[in-house]
C-alpha cells in the first residue's frame, strides 16, 4: 500500500509542477519568448548607461556610475516584476484551481520565483559587462548585498500577494498600479540620486521601502558610498512582511470568491 504524502510534500509537488509550467510558458509562449524576458532590462541598463556617459557622470555618491545604475535598475525590476507578475498569477492559472491542491497562493508565489531567477540571469549578464569595461564589482559586504536584493523581491512578493487579490475584487485596479510604478521608479533613487535631493523631500522619499533597499545593495557593493543617512534594511523587511501577511490574509478570507470568479 503506498504511504500517503504529507501537506509539505504535496505542497512542495504543486510548486514544482507550476514552476515547469511557468517557466515553459513564459520561455517559449511565443516565437524568442526568452530573449525578450532578459532582453527589455538589459536593453534599458544599456540606454540609462549611454546616457550617463554621454552627460559624463562618472561617479555617483562615490561610486563608480555604471555600477549605481546597474544595482539600482535590477533591484527595482526585481521588485516591479514579482509585484505584477505576481499579480497576475491567479487570471494566468485559473483553470489550474479545479485541482483542490492548487490554490491561488501557489500561483503568486511561483511567478515571483520566476521572476527572482531571470532578474538573478540578468544581473549575472549586466555584471559581466561591467567586469569587461574594467569596471569592479567586488561587494564589498557580499552578505548584506544578497541581504539587500532579497529584501527587494520580498517586497515585490508582499506587494503581488496584494495586488493578485485587489486585481480579482476590482478588476481596473492592475492598470492603476501599474501607472503607479513608473512614479515609484523615478522617486526610489533608481536613476535620481536620493542624496542630492534636499531635505525635508528626502526624508519623505526614503518611506518608500524600495528606496531603503535600493540604497542598502549599493551600500553592501562600495565602502565608500555615501548613501543616504537614515537608510534601513530592517525597515524593508518588516514592511515586506507586513505586506506578505496581509496579502496571505486577503487570499484566506476571498479565497472562494477569487476561484469561483
Amino acid at each position: 500500500m503506498a504511504s500517503r504524502r504529507t501537506p509539505l510534500q504535496v505542497t512542495l509537488s504543486v510548486w514544482k509542477a507550476l514552476l515547469l509550467r511557468e517557466a515553459l510558458t513564459r520561455l517559449f509562449s511565443q516565437r524568442a519568448s526568452w530573449f525578450w524576458l532578459v532582453a527589455e532590462p538589459m536593453a534599458h541598463i544599456a540606454i540609462m548607461s549611454v546616457l550617463f556617459t554621454v552627460i559624463r557622470q562618472r561617479t555617483v555618491g562615490n561610486m563608480d556610475a555604471e555600477l549605481w545604475l546597474v544595482l539600482g535598475l535590477t533591484g527595482f525590476f526585481l521588485f516591479r516584476r514579482a509585484a505584477i507578475q505576481g499579480g497576475a498569477g491567479i487570471s494566468s492559472n485559473r483553470s489550474l484551481f479545479v485541482y483542490r491542491q492548487i490554490t491561488p497562493v501557489d500561483a503568486v508565489l511561483v511567478r515571483s520565483v520566476i521572476e527572482l531567477l531571470v532578474m538573478v540571469l540578468v544581473m549575472i549578464i549586466a555584471f559581466t559587462a561591467l567586469l569587461m569595461f574594467g569596471i569592479d564589482i567586488t561587494p564589498y559586504d557580499p552578505i548584506g548585498a544578497v541581504v539587500a536584493f532579497l529584501g527587494l523581491w520580498f517586497l515585490g512578493v508582499g506587494f503581488g500577494l496584494i495586488l493578485s487579490v485587489a486585481a480579482e475584487l476590482v478588476p481596473e485596479l492592475g492598470s492603476v498600479i501599474k501607472m503607479m510604478m513608473r512614479p515609484v521608479y523615478l522617486l526610489s533613487g533608481v536613476i535620481i540620486p536620493l542624496s542630492a535631493i534636499p531635505e525635508p523631500y528626502r526624508s519623505y522619499l526614503m518611506y518608500n521601502p524600495v528606496s531603503n533597499g535600493l540604497e542598502a545593495m549599493r551600500a553592501a557593493f562600495s565602502e565608500f558610498y555615501h548613501e543616504v543617512p537614515s537608510t534601513s534594511l530592517s525597515y524593508v523587511y518588516i514592511c515586506a512582511l507586513f505586506m506578505i501577511v496581509v496579502g496571505l490574509m486577503g487570499h484566506r478570507v476571498f479565497r472562494r470568491e477569487i476561484i469561483a470568479k
